[in-house]
């Protein structure tokens, strides 16, 4: 008779590469009152806990009970000592008894497993969406300093953990406790010294099959980052942008081959796993069939010695019982890798619902209604910006950057690269925060506001327009969810779309494809323009909105641009000078400061910076738009991204020539 479960397939082997978990559990933060915390998460529970408590003590318990049953059927019920017949009443009052308990068992189990699994799912869902919506809190700063994987990993992974501290954590602990305690006293009842025969022989079982499970373990690990390598490729190639990508450069043949050489890998790796530790398996099943062989054997001594204490069924019944025990002693000794394990695992979800964001409502603050000022009023006094994470010996973003948008008025900053233009448009719905002086939004300093209040009255249309996988229905009502279907086309009319969206079979169910792909640059903006349209906040903020565009998408989608700005306060940064030139006040900013402010006709004829940046887009318009009529001349030594030298413009020529020959001259953001 076999004494246990073949090497590694035991139900409940959970192989563990420790030394790789220790060193993860290692890089965990401290958290204090960690334990507290997380007994606190569990007690709307409690009741539920203690009830499964109860039945894993229950179970376990039952489980030793068979086994002395089987002692009995055997020694009193099919081979009486006294060498009488068999006892059927005995025996089927016995077998009914084995049969309630294994019914009892199974039912305990399940009540078990759906208390458990219930409340660990409860625990869990409760964590997943309070870290969630805690995340939402978060300023956008905490967003562009950290990896989204990493977002995602304490979201998914650790979050999803949580159930199985207490399905693997707690009810084993518990359940392996009383398993291995209530075991060994049924052997000691059973016969003392087979007891001790084997329990001198487990320990080597136990250290061979943890051997077993540790390389494994490392190999399952090798396998498993083989599948996130595999994973990874196939995200970055069968991603929209990644097929385009690999398609424009002819790049098909090697991505596939990079897929094949790891799959091949990958294969490597699965027959390594399931040939791994095939040796250590041998052994493990040679000791554990060896352990009841030895008890056989010393059994037969005993009984050739004249010991009638031994019976087949104390041997049957204490073998039984004693290939109970690997797997729940196994358990006990991963009890501290375990507890370390739970702990890091919620250090890690404390540790981000521990972050205080940056921005948060003040005690007192009111809401933008209840503001001194007019509504659309913008001012900004002497701001200063400085990213967190920024060294302390570089220069601030923004250094003393002060000027008023009155309700109504076209504000529209310019200047070189990295200038700190996008951070004044996100300084004024308070995406950031101020390192010095005050943003103030409807006369109130933006600090005194709830941030709700003022993202309300704010729409925010960007360089990059995000549209989720969804129907074009469905991305419009993201601004407002409530809206009819007469709004929804009013908008897109201001924003001149609606006429493409009805060219679509499906017409405003289309589905636009992640990201928005199955759209055109303008087609997507001007979505992203209707949408705002909708939310009807009294500020825009324009953020390069059609510096991706070409020239016949970029007068449509600044055709809707304008129709949207009409009547709101809007803060735009130029891409173009076509968009620009009937801006109300024009600020130019360079290296954090404003040096320039003016109408477009003011600012050139002063002939600063703003006038040199219209001149290099003069020349550029030129190049690009002269005549062809006379066939290009071979110049063999000259790059084709090295224009020829440009004709000399100057401010004055610039003024002269007026906004109809200013077309599409190019100056880059930030």
């Amino acid at each position: 008779m076999r004494g246990g479960g073949g090497g590694g397939g035991h139900p409940g082997f959970r192989p563990v590469d420790t030394k790789a978990q220790r060193r993860a559990n290692a890089e965990a933060p401290e958290i204090p009152d960690l334990g507290r915390r997380v007994v606190a998460l569990f007690r709307p529970y409690k009741w539920s806990i203690a009830v499964t408590g109860v039945l894993v003590v229950v179970g376990a318990g039952i489980a030793v009970i068979p086994p002395l049953l089987v002692q009995r059927v055997f020694d009193d019920a099919l081979f009486p000592v006294d060498g009488s017949a068999p006892d059927l009443s005995l025996l089927w009052k016995l077998v009914v008894a084995m049969i309630a308990l294994f019914l009892l068992s199974a039912g305990v189990g399940v009540v078990q497993t759906w208390l458990t699994s219930t409340v660990g799912n409860r625990v869990t869902g409760d964590l997943r969406v309070k870290l969630f919506d805690h995340l939402q809190s978060m300023e956008l700063g905490f967003f562009t300093r950290t990896k989204t994987g990493v977002i995602q990993s304490r979201l998914q992974n650790d979050v999803g953990g949580v159930s199985g501290v207490l399905t693997n954590t707690v009810t084993s602990i518990l359940g392996n406790t009383v398993t291995v305690v209530a075991s060994l006293v049924a052997m000691i009842l059973i016969d003392w010294r087979l007891t001790i025969i084997a329990v001198v022989l487990m320990p080597f079982l136990v250290i061979v099959q943890r051997r077993v499970g540790q390389v494994r373990a490392r190999i399952a690990g090798e396998t498993q980052e083989s599948l996130s390598e595999l994973t990874a490729i196939t995200q970055e190639t069968l991603s929209v942008s990644g097929i385009l990508l690999s398609k424009s450069f002819n790049r098909q043949r090697t991505e596939s081959s990079r897929y094949a050489d790891e799959n091949v890998n990958q294969v490597r790796l699965q027959v390594r796993r399931a040939m791994s530790g095939q040796g250590f398996f041998a052994v493990v099943q040679v000791i554990m069939a060896s352990v009841p062989a030895i008890i056989y054997l010393v059994s037969g001594y005993l009984i050739g010695g004249g010991t009638d204490a031994i019976t087949a069924g104390t041997i049957v019944a204490f073998t039984t019982v004693q290939a109970r025990l690997l797997m729940p002693l196994m358990g006990l000794m991963r009890v501290s890798l375990d507890l370390q394990t739970s702990s890091a695992l919620f250090a890690r979800i404390f540790e981000y619902l521990d972050l205080v964001p940056a921005i948060s409502d003040a005690p007192q603050a009111i809401d933008v209604a209840e503001a001194p000022g007019p509504l659309g009023r913008i001012e900004f006094r002497d701001v200063v910006f400085r990213y967190p994470d920024s060294a302390p010996d570089t220069r601030a973003t923004l250094r003393g950057v002060s000027f008023v948008a009155e309700p109504g008025q076209h504000v529209a900053f310019v200047g070189p690269s990295g200038a700190g233009k996008t951070t004044v448009l996100y300084l004024t719905p308070r995406l950031y925060e101020a390192s010095g002086g005050a943003v103030l939004f409807a006369g109130e300093d933006v600090r005194r506001l709830h941030q709700e209040s003022i993202v309300d009255n704010v729409g925010i249309v960007s360089q990059e327009t995000y549209l989720f996988h969804a129907t074009i229905r469905e991305n419009l009502r993201y601004a407002k969810p409530e809206a009819t279907d007469a709004e929804l086309e009013a908008a897109c009319r201001a924003a001149n779309i609606h006429h493409v969206i009805e060219r679509f079979e499906k017409g405003y169910d289309t589905v636009v494809g992640e990201r928005g792909y199955r759209l055109s640059g303008g087609e997507k903006q001007r979505i992203a323009i209707a949408r705002v349209l909708l939310k009807d906040p009294p500020v825009l903020l324009l953020d390069e909105a059609t510096s991706a565009l070409d020239t016949v998408s970029e007068r449509v989608v600044q055709e809707a641009l304008d129709a949207a700005a009409r009547g709101r306060t809007t803060l735009s940064i130029a891409h173009r000078l076509s968009t620009v030139i009937a801006a109300d006040v024009i600020h130019v900013v360079e290296a954090g400061r404003i040096v320039e402010s003016g109408t477009h006709a003011s600012l050139l004829a002063e002939g600063g910076l703003y006038a040199e940046l219209a001149a290099q887009q003069l020349a550029t318009t030129r190049i690009l738009e002269a005549e062809d009529a006379e066939p290009p001349a071979d110049h063999p030594g000259r790059r084709a991204d090295i224009p020829p030298d440009a004709p000399v413009v100057t401010p004055t020529e610039v003024l002269a020539v007026g906004r109809g020959s200013l077309g599409d001259p190019v100056f880059t953001d930030e």
